[in-house]
């Protein structure tokens, strides 16, 4: 699909992810970071859409009838579950080379997700609407931030529910995110994230409510270094952080 001109995608964040490509899938790989926060961000995803759409989560299929955008989708992370949850679900993404690894991988999983290579923009041009879209860990890594949350905004229904994760801009998400993951731990090439375009969650807000959305919740996403694992905090904002807006 041609890329609209005026589209915020960053060749070189795309080129980053495409490098990885075949990895997403790997849950010891470069994307293992991503495989352990899933749990936590899931437990969000799903907590925030139940309570959006009153929907309850202890039965078949509770998002069925909903539709769901993974915009940024990579390999499949987080629209395979969606897709499990009965959500009719599209993942976009920039970077070619993560569509057929996604569709190969949903194919073997028994699933039915509409998997594109496209844009925010292109798709908000198109008339495309969603009742959810998920927008997780995808803003820091745009050239204009306001432009691409507007056309997020742009493809929600009224009524409908944006999710938005990022980092936090601070010391001690440069010694977590860029030193810690892609120096000392090698969980990601280094590189693979830009500290000066980390997002502080007052800046986000402001950035969401400029785009047209009103955000409702935010949670802090905290890992610890002795279950390795991640849980949600209301406090502790202070590195990878979770948002939810809603389209009055």
């Amino acid at each position: 699909m041609k890329m609209d001109a005026q589209t915020t995608v960053d060749p070189a964040e795309v080129a980053k992810f495409e490098a990885m490509a075949a990895e997403w899938w790997n849950p010891n790989g470069k994307f293992k970071p991503l495989h352990m926060l899933n749990p936590c961000r899931l437990d969000y995803i799903t907590s925030q859409i139940a309570a959006e759409f009153d929907r309850d989560l202890t039965k078949p299929l509770p998002l069925k009838g909903l539709r769901l955008l993974d915009i940024g989708c990579g390999g499949g992370l987080l629209s395979e579950p969606m897709a499990r949850l009965g959500a009719d679900v599209v993942g976009a993404d920039a970077a070619p080379r993560n569509i057929p690894v996604a569709r190969v991988h949903a194919e073997a999983s028994g699933l039915t997700i509409d998997y594109r290579h496209t844009t925010a923009e292109d798709m908000a041009a198109a008339g495309e609407q969603f009742d959810v879209v998920l927008n997780m860990e995808v803003v820091e890594h745009v050239s204009d931030p306001l432009a691409y949350l507007t056309a997020c905004q742009q493809l929600l229904r009224p009524g409908g529910l944006m999710i938005c994760s990022t980092l936090n801009r601070n010391p001690k998400s440069f010694v977590m995110a860029i030193i810690g993951a892609e120096h000392i731990m090698r969980w990601l090439p280094k590189g693979t994230h830009d500290w000066k375009k980390f997002i502080t969650p007052d800046e986000l807000y402001d950035l969401i409510r400029r785009g047209g959305l009103d955000p409702v919740d935010r949670k802090g996403m905290v890992f610890n270094p002795v279950t390795w694992q991640w849980r949600l905090s209301d406090r502790d904002l202070s590195c990878n952080y979770v948002t939810a807006s809603v389209k009055r």
